[in-house]
């Protein structure tokens, strides 16, 4: 099986409808991310196949969890998990946020490549940032402890917002100290195809 044929199948266990045209787009996506990295070092993973399971599929696990129309996705790094989403998620416009130049330099070059209209790339720290509007989502994968990274995110969200924390083992300690008011909305197991690592993703709301 090849592995566009492979991301289309396994996406689809997460529940992603993947499109041939958006599955080339996708494995172009880790294609250059591999060109990139051999000089800037953008990412640990640098084998196909482990961009395949450890960015494009861990990406889209998150994908039944979106809400609303704007969704940021703060500490981006090289745009996982905001640019998979941003490709099969054509009607919502993605924020994507780090503080790393050169990251968020891949992410323009990156969005500009795959003809991505819906992707705005900040360079920035979230705590630094005003929006005129909260965000519907906010999200992070793996970003900081839970109480660090809802101080950080804080400014990005209203009452109507919904954080999406992507983590890997669900992180009791950290829940049990959450700061007032937010609270936890769900805690959903995540079952990443090739993954053989933990993955959930934590629903908070203030």
């Amino acid at each position: 099986m090849s592995p566009l044929e492979c991301l289309i199948r396994d996406a689809r266990i997460l529940g992603v409808g993947l499109s041939p045209a958006d599955a080339e787009r996708l494995l172009k996506l880790t294609g250059e991310l591999a060109r990139w990295n051999r000089t800037y070092n953008l990412t640990a993973i640098s084998a196909p196949a482990q961009m395949l399971t450890h960015h494009l599929l861990d990406s889209l696990a998150v994908h039944p969890d979106l809400h609303g129309a704007s969704v940021a996705d703060v500490g981006t790094g090289a745009g996982f998990p905001g640019l998979p989403l941003a490709v099969c998620n054509p009607q919502r416009q993605f924020t994507l946020i780090d503080s790393s130049s050169k990251k968020i330099r891949f992410v323009s070059h990156a969005a500009h490549l795959l003809g991505l209209t819906n992707v705005t790339p900040v360079h920035a720290r979230a705590e630094a940032l005003a929006p005129q509007t909260p965000f519907d989502t906010v999200l992070t994968r793996a970003f900081a402890p839970l109480p660090k990274m809802l101080a950080s995110i804080a400014p990005l969200c209203g009452p109507a917002t919904r954080v999406l924390a992507m983590k890997g083992r669900v992180p009791h300690e950290e829940l049990a100290h959450l700061p007032a008011p937010w609270r936890v909305v769900s805690t959903r197991p995540i079952v990443v195809p090739g993954l053989e690592a933990a993955r959930c993703v934590i629903t908070l709301m203030r």
